[in-house]
């Protein structure tokens, strides 16, 4: 939520989200933007989506042929609600984009099927349609992308048939930044967001200044809850799959795969304390991994040190790229994975504005329209 109060009040046009549960979620956050939900909806929540003022995409024939009807049976006035002192209110129309299938191959509708996915919109009751968009494959192949776009707006024509302009989009982080394609009337950054490029990419001359100024906003860190010296020969984690070859200073940190840091990173990461690199030991647990402190210079490693396992520490950095080598995945993957029982920490220029734990979530917002700011701290007790 911090994160769309932020892109919202900097003039986002409007936001996207992948599940109807997200959209749900900002709205009841108090998010008035618009808001496209990528991924078709089960069709029993159409009318709560028209109600929450959602944008809903469409891609396949069955699934919209079943979010009609289901729309269609809202619009019936025995469907209706009422309102003490305003009768009987009709429900909102139900906003529909129509996901095209230029050569993903992941979802949207083949051409030959687009006109009959418009005809079916724009002559259903309780819905209208309200664009169209697709998706890059690979928007470093200039050969791929440039007949995904060809085949993309070959088919938006069909949508301002009606001589209404709607609104298209096409590119994502990797086609912003490779500017192989035209922007037409929205983008959808997002691993841009994270402030990293995506890997791989071959950034042009003329957008090298824009990716330069890119920085991450993303960093984990820890604090240990037991530093321990261990003889030889000691086991460190399940397995063991590491066993101390020298008396060796190990650090526990209180986090694991049950929060993003995968398995698959077992003894083969690092850590940053002290501004320095240590390498990170044994198999990492749901709710522990452990550093090897034993060749750390100065007073020994205590509770009171702070760890960094993403993000930058004096002049060291882990990358999320590297991370995502370690891991044979990718950056997406990495800065997307974090659970929700990770605390955050959310910062602005001036420092922090918002924290969010299981159980708190406490709020600085950017000033109102009125001049002043705007606090919530929100408490959830267990029952």
């Amino acid at each position: 939520m911090p994160v769309a109060r932020a892109l919202a009040s900097a003039g986002a046009d409007g936001l996207g989200v992948a599940t109807f549960d997200e959209g749900a979620a900002l709205r009841a956050a108090g998010i008035e933007c618009p808001l496209l939900v990528l991924y078709p909806i089960p069709p029993d929540l159409a009318p709560e989506a028209a109600r929450l003022g959602l944008t809903v995409t469409a891609g396949d024939a069955d699934l919209l042929a079943r979010t009609l009807e289901s729309v269609g049976r809202a619009d019936q006035p025995g469907q209706r609600h009422d309102e003490p002192g305003r009768g009987s209110l009709p429900p909102a129309l139900l906003a529909i984009q129509v996901e095209v299938e230029t050569g993903l191959g992941r979802g949207g509708f083949a051409e030959a099927a687009i006109g009959a996915a418009i005809e079916a919109i724009t002559t259903a009751p309780g819905a209208r349609l309200a664009g169209c968009w697709s998706h890059l494959a690979a928007p470093e192949d200039r050969t791929r992308t440039s007949e995904q776009e060809r085949r993309f707006l070959a088919v938006a024509t069909l949508l301002g048939g009606g001589g209404v302009d709607l609104p298209r989009h096409l590119v994502a982080s990797g086609g912003l930044l490779a500017g192989r394609v035209g922007h037409l009337e929205g983008v959808r950054p997002g691993l841009a967001l994270y402030g990293l490029v995506p890997e791989g990419l071959s950034v042009p001359a003329e957008l090298a200044t824009m990716a330069a100024e890119l920085r991450p906003v993303l960093s984990l860190h820890a604090r240990p809850v037991r530093v321990v010296d261990l003889p030889v020969g000691s086991g460190v984690g399940y397995g063991p799959s590491f066993v101390t070859a020298r008396p060796s200073r190990i650090a526990t940190l209180p986090l694991g795969y049950g929060d993003g840091w995968t398995r698959s990173l077992s003894n083969r990461a690092e850590a940053l304390v002290r501004g320095r690199r240590v390498p990170l030991v044994g198999t990492v647990a749901m709710d522990a991994v452990m550093a090897d402190v034993t060749d750390m210079p100065g007073s020994p490693v205590g509770v009171d040190d702070e760890f960094t396992l993403l993000g930058s520490q004096g002049d060291e950095t882990i990358t999320a790229a590297e991370l995502a080598r370690s891991r044979t995945t990718i950056s997406w993957e990495v800065v997307t994975a974090m659970a929700r029982r990770l605390p955050r920490v959310y910062h602005a220029a001036a420092g922090p504005v918002g924290l969010r734990t299981l159980t708190v979530e406490r709020y600085l917002w950017p000033a109102s329209s009125s001049g002043t700011a705007i606090s919530a701290t929100l408490r959830s007790t267990p029952s």
